[in-house]
């Protein structure tokens, strides 16, 4: 074998090797999140409770639920933002299927997207200038009859009058 291609060799197993160890090595330097509640009101009058960590940096935004293998039916993540703005998101490195719901904010319910597929790099949009994003397990927008123009209840949303 000549020097030409057993240096591509060792190029191919030296970058194998880092794609393959990436994920492994940023599962062991996750970040924590705080905690909280918070509610979402229906426009049938429901009223949904949930345990929620808050991605506030963005750092935070960045990680996400990426490399979780499952997550409780009553719990979320609250991505919280310093200002209106269109945002996206993806599902690289999540390994459950997540229905967002992005919110203005007064915790109105703008835009939702259903069951995003986990791995995929496709950008999923808020459509709209979005305050915050709440991102619960697959199917609970369909499980619980939640719509555009529900109401997000938390500290992040000025108060609905």
């Amino acid at each position: 074998m000549d020097l030409g291609k057993k240096l591509v060799g060792i190029w191919v197993c030296l970058i194998l090797t880092l794609v393959i160890r990436a994920p492994a090595e940023a599962q062991s330097n996750l970040l924590e999140f705080d905690k909280d509640k918070l509610s979402i009101h229906t426009s049938s009058g429901d009223t949904h409770d949930f345990d929620v960590e808050l991605a506030i940096t963005g750092q935070q935004h960045a990680q996400g639920l990426m490399f979780r293998k499952r997550m409780a039916g009553d719990a979320g993540m609250l991505f919280i933002y310093p200002n209106l703005s269109e945002r996206s998101m993806w599902m690289k490195n999540t390994l459950i299927p997540l229905d967002m719901l992005f919110m203005n904010g007064e915790g109105q319910i703008l835009h939702i997207a259903e069951r995003t597929v986990p791995g995929s790099l496709k950008v999923v949009s808020s459509r709209y200038p979005v305050r915050a994003v709440l991102e619960l397990n697959g199917g609970t927008v369909a499980r619980l009859g939640l719509a555009v123009g529900d109401y997000v209840e938390h500290g992040a949303f000025a108060a609905k009058d």
